[in-house]
């Protein structure tokens, strides 16, 4: 197996107990300088193409050249998987792809389907735009080229490993260091289904395994979860008592992004396994053994809006 990452955002520590053994080959570069991603592509069979210039909330909404980077990267990959004779692309798309006027309405029950990304497009910020395109590309390729993909469209993925330029994590890390007034971003009233990265990494392997033809597929729980009792949940598994502070001059992102997951549950007998309740407490426990309060409140602030 080859892994590839410029560790701008990455820790090699993840994967460094797989390196020593052998079972990975890893290779510190960016796949956007000449001639790396085709080094990378020698003698692979299936490319899980989950590179990319991404970040939470804050970065996506705040900064654009970096996502529109992605535009290249994409493309480049993508090419670059034809001409070695790749048999697979899985690629890790998203749920910005789904159009902006869908999701505006916080006291609706709206569940996003496969199908409403149609014309007239409306993704969201220029990473959303990135994805959506990278999406089309990749059917384009299989109609003309012969390219095995698929696309996973995720949720809002949290879990161990997170940082906290993503709305979960920062919470975590404002009620780690106690913060207090504890800020929420918004008017707390966002709808999300934060998806636990175990099942995000399972509905991955299993659109590699069972999508040939470009489909996309959404991977996100149907759980509706208010930004607030998300917030509330954080505080009452700390013990954090804190007086909370709505920020609404700050990034929100829609209004209300939730999944309709029942094409995956069709097509790969996929459906999420942790609730949202049970990941967090996951999540707030990994991030307590493995955080020192100064270094986070040194870098928090910073983080919210970087990659």
């Amino acid at each position: 197996m080859h892994v590839v990452d410029d560790l701008t955002s990455g820790k090699l520590s993840n994967i460094e107990p797989h390196v020593k053994s052998g079972r990975v080959t890893f290779l510190n570069a960016d796949l956007r300088e000449p001639g790396v991603t085709r080094t990378a592509m020698k003698g692979v069979q299936v490319v899980f193409h989950l590179a990319a210039d991404h970040g939470g909330r804050g970065y996506v909404d705040l900064h654009q050249a970096g996502p529109a980077s992605n535009l290249f990267l994409d493309g480049l990959i993508f090419w670059e998987a034809v001409k070695a004779g790749v048999e697979k692309v899985c690629y890790a798309s998203s749920g910005c792809v789904y159009p902006n006027y869908l999701q505006t309405d916080p006291k609706k029950e709206v569940y996003l389907r496969e199908e409403d990304v149609k014309p007239p497009h409306d993704a969201d910020n220029m990473y959303g735009w990135a994805k959506l395109m990278a999406e089309l590309t990749l059917q384009a390729y299989h109609r003309e080229h012969g390219l095995g993909a698929a696309s996973c469209r995720y949720f809002t993925v949290y879990g161990p490993r997170g940082v906290e330029n993503h709305a979960v994590i920062a919470m975590i890390a404002r009620a780690f260091i106690g913060q207090n007034p504890f800020e929420v971003w918004g008017d707390g009233k966002q709808i999300r289904n934060w998806t636990y990265v175990d099942d995000i990494v399972s509905g991955t392997i299993l659109a590699a395994e069972k999508i040939h033809d470009g489909t996309a597929i959404n991977l996100g729980t149907m759980e509706r979860v208010q930004v607030m009792d998300a917030v509330r949940m954080v505080l009452e598994y700390s013990g954090h008592q804190a007086e909370i502070r709505l920020r609404p001059d700050m990034p929100t992102g829609p209004a209300n992004r939730v999944a309709d997951n029942a094409l995956a549950k069709k097509l790969l007998g996929w459906e999420p396994r942790t609730p949202f309740r049970e990941g967090l407490r996951k999540t707030m426990d990994w991030y307590a053994a493995t955080h020192q309060k100064a270094e986070v409140r040194g870098v928090l602030e910073q983080m919210l809006t970087a990659r």
